[in-house]
């Protein structure tokens, strides 16, 4: 796929890795909408890129969803490719034991992460796809999984909102194929960013950079340059394209 001039959504684009993807996209000609909460954050980003149209949306909410992409539908029609990058990284060992006895993993945590990082998936694809469909248009959606779906120690819920990540584009890319829709999932490491090293301790991430044979953290630059690639080849479907440096050889 060519991106020159190609409508794309991109989910929690304001910030992190999601900005990196539409500072990316936008410099190889696509027309980039973002679909995201931080409402605050809209200024900045159309300061920087006043080409860039943004939606205020929670992706966590059947309703916003179906709303949003229905606007974005009167106003563009459908878009040739969906990026599914609004998450949230969190991490909590499912059994701790304190002074007081033992602590256990919090539920409404679990929920949370479980609707932000994979309940979103279902809703912003089942929307898009549809328009996609509808207008026959030969689209990719790609979903921004994590090594963490193998299992990390310590986050459950995130672990397995990932490993779900993996498993719907494995699914969809089954069923997509058949009328044109590329599924893919890109799956970073340990990567350099304000909410990884908000989410895990300096030590922990010390302690990781020494299993990474690069001996360092990824750069949000390059998840977007893997995004693109996987993009642009039109034979690369429901895989899962891991950018790691490494890590889990």
């Amino acid at each position: 796929m060519d991106l020159g001039g190609k409508q794309i959504i991109v989910t929690g684009g304001v910030k992190g890795l999601g900005r990196a993807m539409v500072e990316k996209l936008v410099s190889r000609g696509a027309v980039v909408t973002v679909f995201d909460i931080d409402v605050a954050g809209f200024d900045s980003l159309k300061q920087e890129l006043p080409d860039v149209q943004c939606f205020a949306c929670d992706v966590t909410n059947y309703e916003q969803v179906s709303g949003a992409v229905e606007d974005y539908f009167a106003s563009r029609g459908a878009p040739d490719v969906l990026i599914n990058n609004a998450g949230i990284l969190y991490s909590e060992p499912l059994i701790r034991i304190t002074g007081t006895g033992l602590q256990l993993h919090d539920a409404d945590m679990w929920e949370r992460v479980l609707r932000t990082n994979l309940t979103s998936v279902f809703y912003m694809t089942t929307s898009v796809v549809g328009k996609m469909i509808a207008r026959r248009t030969k689209g990719v959606v790609v979903n921004i999984g994590s090594v963490a779906a193998a299992g990390n120690p310590g986050a459950s819920a995130y672990s397995a909102a990932k490993a779900g990540v993996h498993a719907l584009t494995q699914a969809w890319a089954r069923e997509l194929g058949p009328m044109g829709i590329r599924v893919i999932a890109v799956a970073p490491g340990y990567m350099d960013t304000d909410s990884a090293h908000a989410a895990t301790s300096e030590t922990a991430l010390r302690e990781t950079i020494k299993r990474v044979p690069l001996r360092r953290l990824g750069k949000t630059e390059e998840v977007a340059d893997a995004v693109v690639a996987v993009i642009e080849n039109d034979f690369f479907n429901g895989k899962v394209f891991e950018l790691d440096g490494g890590l889990t050889i």
